[in-house]
């Protein structure tokens, strides 16, 4: 939207998306560059899969070194909002994507003067703020829990009286695993987390009693041919994904796939997007949140899906037909792999990878801190518990000496 003396800023956006419009439907050649912005695990394993495909990989982040850069043709690093390092990254490349949503607007903006990006900058504009984000996705008919933005202190009282007060606060922008986020009970407790979040701008949404966390992970191509996943069910500890397993026990029911589609074709994505949704006691969905990317709980598909979630996002990007989603075999299981494992020295990886059907995925980072993704297990088994129990088992005898 152009208002409030944002002429210019629209203007460029404007052009930005007459270029990109103008690159849709084109397929990146064989042996061409795909760039990627952010350097963490998910622009790793996605530089992989574009590797296995025969193209180039580069990254630009505003960290040197990370996990994304050491499987990468080259590298970049510089700030985000430096439009000429931006544009001469773009220049390099033949197809942009993202690995997280928080990047800047100015960088789809100024990157897609030059090349296609996939998604487009508008959605990352879009979820980047959880207000936004909600409105979009009630817009399009889908069920969400009832929410209340909170950006002045009398929204806090009106809020209070329209969700008696309950649910979870959450920063509109910057929150994750967990961060940004407080359960509150009353609305003398809403007034207080506020306070405690710095009362920035912040949204409380009703709370939901969900019998199980599942997402759902889909692609869309260039021409807006679809393929999902089987949904997987989640696990939190902490508020940090803890162990995902696939299949969840509701399968892809026709439900599912209509919330995946309208959720693709009404954002008009271009790419890998993960949707997490709470499955209520009586066999109703509510979306939560939605992530243009790939996703912590489709981590197992590298060893259970026919094509894995990474190349699906890089063909879609670079404009290939899309790959089967279908699982390749029996179910699996995800345990993601924290600092804390690494508190009394190096894990013990020989005990974990004896077991059968277990497979270990480091990311090459080198500061093991307390909470922070490190690396992941994937297990496969004959049923979706015995895997849960066989990859919990693997990750358990990593503190064995």
């Amino acid at each position: 939207e152009c208002s409030g003396g944002r002429e210019g800023a629209c203007s460029g956006a404007r052009a930005a998306r007459a270029v990109t419009e103008a690159h849709s439907g084109v397929r990146v050649q064989a042996g061409g560059t795909l760039g990627v912005f952010g350097g963490g695990q998910l622009g790793r394993m996605l530089g992989l899969a574009v590797r296995r495909l025969g193209y180039r990989f580069a990254v630009y982040s505003d960290v040197e070194g990370g996990p994304a850069a050491e499987v990468a043709d080259f590298a970049v690093t510089a700030n985000y909002d430096d439009e000429e390092a931006i544009a001469s990254f773009a220049s390099r490349v033949d197809a942009a994507t993202f690995e997280f949503e928080n990047v800047p607007a100015v960088v789809g903006e100024v990157a897609s003067r030059a090349v296609p990006v996939r998604p487009r900058g508008e959605l990352l504009h879009t979820v980047q703020n959880r207000l936004r984000e909600k409105q979009g996705l009630e817009r399009l008919g889908l069920p969400v829990a009832p929410f209340h933005a909170i950006e002045h202190p009398g929204d806090v009282a009106i809020a209070s009286r329209k969700l008696d007060g309950r649910g979870v606060l959450k920063t509109v922008s910057f929150g994750y695993d967990g961060k940004g986020q407080r359960k509150v009970e009353s609305g003398a407790e809403l007034g207080a987390a506020w306070e405690e979040l710095g009362r920035v701008p912040a949204v409380l949404e009703h709370f939901v009693p969900f019998e199980e966390e599942i997402s759902v992970i889909a692609a869309r191509g260039v021409h807006g041919e679809i393929a999902i996943y089987e949904p997987f069910s989640n696990h939190h500890e902490n508020h940090i994904l803890d162990v995902t397993v696939q299949p969840a026990a509701i399968g892809l029911t026709g439900e599912l796939e209509e919330i995946a589609r309208t959720v693709l074709e009404g954002f008009d994505v271009v790419g890998l997007l993960c949707i997490e949704l709470f499955r209520l006691a009586d066999g109703s969905l509510v979306v939560n949140e939605i992530a243009p990317r790939p996703h912590n709980s489709g981590h197992l598909t590298i060893e259970a899906a026919h094509c894995c979630q990474f190349q699906n996002q890089a063909r879609a990007v670079l404009g290939l037909p899309l790959g089967s989603t279908r699982r390749i075999g029996p179910p699996a299981a995800m345990a993601n792999l924290l600092g804390e494992l690494w508190s009394l020295g190096e894990p013990n990886w020989d005990a974990a990878l004896t077991l059968p059907g277990v497979s270990l995925h480091l990311y090459g980072k080198k500061d093991a801190r307390p909470g922070r993704k490190m690396g992941h297990l994937t297990a496969v088994a004959d049923t979706a518990a015995a895997a849960a129990a066989r990859v919990r088992e693997a990750r358990l005898a990593l503190g064995s000496r």
